[in-house]
């Protein structure tokens, strides 16, 4: 079988974006008070600017669903809290049939994955009332057992955010946990600012929190936390190295050596839609024929493959014209780690796709799949590797 550069990028394009249409739904319900920072905490957390670009409807007198076309995320806002012990029951009871009616669909796409209750630290207290709401919610939520996560927004003094945590805590209320944040950098005085912060702790949390089928939806849609991105990624490269050494378990033939790519295209287009940043045709082209030919050639002809072969400790002397399963896997790791290491720079924002086409950005991505291949049989197993980094400048600016 012959492939060309074109093809695979082609294929692989087709892969990235089915995966980001086939992620799970996450449907999340965030309740609390008005000026707890709701909004600016869903937007901060999450990529698209939910609750500025999404579409809202009311779905009960005191909730309204938040969400956009294309966007794996429905968020669920709640009002009400402000106008009484009545209104704060029928809050709690709509929150409980809302979960009901959901869980009663069947279907992992409509169910409520997660609440998040928040709590304004900036007053630097608590009021019973919204404890024993708390208290109540978890007792009625005995069945579901939806995850609660409590929420204390706006924490300019982290002394007295750990102070309300556990203040919180000592209530013994049923939820996953107390996650204090400050959403985003605030400026106090002059020259002063506070830093944002617990982000990163409340996706750690819900990732433990949430069922494993939810969790590439979370790690695509979450913007906080690079290397919660990089570890599900490492696990997508980890899943098609075993494919690869399962498939030269029988040692593949050279010129058969594409049956390689298709898992090599899962696991790319995997990998894009953890990290979920903007990936056209050509920075695919440049990636796929820099690391695994030119591009004009066949991809993994006989030529290409004995190429990278000899870049391999003892791989280099290919017995009988095949790859063994080893081999196999570690073409796979070296070709998923390095466009972890791409990916996760152009998260960052230290390499444009321009940059890519660039003779320095060429030699960036061929320089890290030579090292990755290098470095893969020194004793170390694919899960156990970080992506290499590289001081030299990318742009050629």
């Amino acid at each position: 079988m012959q492939l060309s550069v074109d093809q695979v990028v082609q294929d692989c394009l087709k892969t990235i974006q089915d995966k980001i249409n086939n992620l799970t739904t996450l449907n999340l319900i965030v309740a609390g008070k008005t000026g707890s920072g709701k909004s600016t905490l869903i937007n901060s957390v999450f990529r698209d600017d939910l609750t500025e670009t999404g579409i809202g409807r009311p779905v009960t007198a005191h909730m309204q669903r938040i969400e956009k076309k294309g966007v794996p995320l429905v968020v669920y806002d709640t009002k009400g809290f402000e106008l009484g012990k009545s209104a704060q029951k029928e809050v709690k009871d709509e929150i409980m049939k809302t979960i009901r009616d959901a869980n009663a669909r069947n279907d992992v796409n409509e169910a409520i994955h997660c609440i998040w209750y928040c709590i304004n630290a900036a007053s630097n207290r608590i009021e019973a009332e919204e404890i024993e709401w708390l208290r109540e919610l978890g007792a009625k939520n005995g069945a579901a057992r939806v995850p609660i996560i409590v929420v204390l927004t706006q924490c300019l003094s982290k002394k007295n955010a750990q102070q309300m945590r556990s203040a919180v805590e000592n209530e013994n209320l049923d939820v996953v946990q107390i996650v204090p944040v400050l959403a985003q950098d605030y400026e106090i005085d002059d020259g002063y600012v506070a830093r944002a912060f617990g982000l990163d702790v409340l996706v750690k949390v819900m990732s433990e929190a949430l069922p494993d089928e939810l969790l590439d939806t979370l790690q695509s849609m979450q913007k906080v936390d690079l290397e919660q991105k990089a570890k599900l990624a490492h696990k997508a490269v980890v899943t098609a190295t075993a494919a690869a050494v399962a498939a030269g378990a029988a040692p593949i033939p050279i010129a058969d050596a594409t049956v390689l790519v298709p898992i090599q295209i899962s696991m790319l287009g995997s990998i894009a839609a953890v990290f979920n940043v903007q990936i056209d045709k050509t920075v695919l082209t440049t990636f796929v024929s820099t690391t695994l030919g030119s591009g004009g050639a066949t991809l993994l002809g006989r030529t290409v493959v004995s190429n990278l072969l000899k870049l391999i400790p003892g791989a280099g002397t290919v017995v009988g014209g095949a790859i063994s399963g080893s081999t196999a896997g570690l073409l796979t790791t070296a070709l998923g780690e390095t466009f972890i290491l791409v990916m996760t720079r152009m998260y960052k924002g230290q390499i444009q796709p321009g940059d890519l086409q660039t003779a320095q950005g060429k030699k960036f991505i061929a320089d890290t799949f030579k090292q990755q291949l290098q470095r893969l049989p020194r004793g170390k197993r694919p899960e156990e590797l970080s992506p290499v980094e590289s001081t030299e400048p990318i742009s050629e600016k």
